[in-house]
């Protein structure tokens, strides 16, 4: 093994991490299209339903669309690369597109944090405040919201991206750099680096944590806001109902939020390869196949969209 020049000449990254000693590939690439492309149905018809159904041009939906276009991005980032490496004899990946992998893995996987948090103060104020929800929240407001969660993503990404390039990485006798990971993700391209990254990991620890922690913070303080009111509702059927859908919400969000501090602000000697993968597998696939069907399918207007689209109404002369 020898040390490397910097990304931009590094000629391939291999990414082995489900190649070593893992279930058959035939198994692996059924399981990843089953996932990807149910992400992709459920996030798509959900983009499409609130997009053409006038009883669905609410706030909270307006933001529920906006959560599937990121959800759509985060997984097409990372599951068809893995795709075609898993029909491929070798999993290798050029520098440059391990690089473009990477930004916008990283710009599609905040986002999708920071809208989460928006959602949350979206249902904090319709629940808790809903005689100024009208005035406090609507289209106009989500979508500036919107467009700040992508350009502090973008911001984020960039920094990160650009603190990468510099790096030199431990390359074989064929100058091949081996990735443990089954994408191009921060922690393990830290590690396989053979230069400095304190100041990489320093900024995902400080810069990284504040932008992770506010938002998380924000989500906590908005739910239990809303629990706080829910419980004063006078009805049983009511608040069972409450409790369930923001139950549910508030599930995949500690889900969300829980493997990526699981993976990220760990001290890099306490990270295990496989417990990583693991939670990345969480984030990058589970959670773009899970958001549609919890946030919206199960919602009686949504089902009434998708109704009104595959049974349309006759109309009588």
């Amino acid at each position: 093994m020898a040390c490397a020049s910097n990304a931009s000449h590094t000629p391939v990254f291999l990414l082995v991490g489900l190649w070593r000693g893992g279930p058959p590939k035939s198994l692996l690439f059924l399981l990843f299209l089953t996932i990807y492309m149910g992400a992709m149905v459920g996030n798509l018809t959900l983009v499409f339903l609130i997009s053409r159904d006038s009883r669905l041009s609410t706030p909270m939906y307006y933001l529920l669309r906006g959560l599937s276009v990121v959800d759509i991005g985060l997984a097409t980032a990372t599951l068809p690369q893995l795709l075609a490496h898993l029909v491929s004899v070798q999993p290798a990946i050029p520098a440059v597109r391990c690089l473009i992998q990477f930004f916008f893995f990283y710009i599609f996987g905040v986002t999708d944090t920071l809208v989460v948090a928006v959602m949350a103060l979206d249902r904090y104020v319709a629940i808790c405040d809903p005689l100024h929800y009208p005035i406090v929240i609507n289209q106009q407001v989500c979508a500036r919201l919107l467009a700040s969660c992508w350009s502090v993503s973008f911001i984020h990404s960039i920094l990160h991206a650009g603190l990468l390039l510099p790096l030199q990485w431990t390359v074989d006798n064929e100058g091949a750099v081996y990735l443990p990971h089954f994408f191009c993700d921060h922690r393990p391209l830290l590690k396989t680096s053979c230069s400095d990254t304190q100041t990489n990991e320093l900024l995902i620890f400080l810069e990284g944590g504040l932008l992770m922690m506010g938002p998380c913070a924000l989500i906590l303080l908005s739910y239990a806001r809303i629990a706080t009111t829910i419980l004063r509702l006078p009805s049983a059927a009511g608040r069972r109902r409450a409790f369930s859908t923001c139950g549910s919400h508030l599930t995949m969000v500690i889900f969300l939020y829980g493997t990526i501090i699981w993976v990220y602000f760990q001290p890099p000697s306490q990270n295990s390869q496989e417990q990583d993968m693991a939670a990345a597998f969480m984030y990058t696939a589970i959670t773009p196949l899970a958001n549609p069907f919890v946030y919206s399918l199960r919602n009686k207007d949504v089902k009434g969209a998708l109704h009104r689209l595959l049974v349309p109404s006759q109309v009588t002369p």
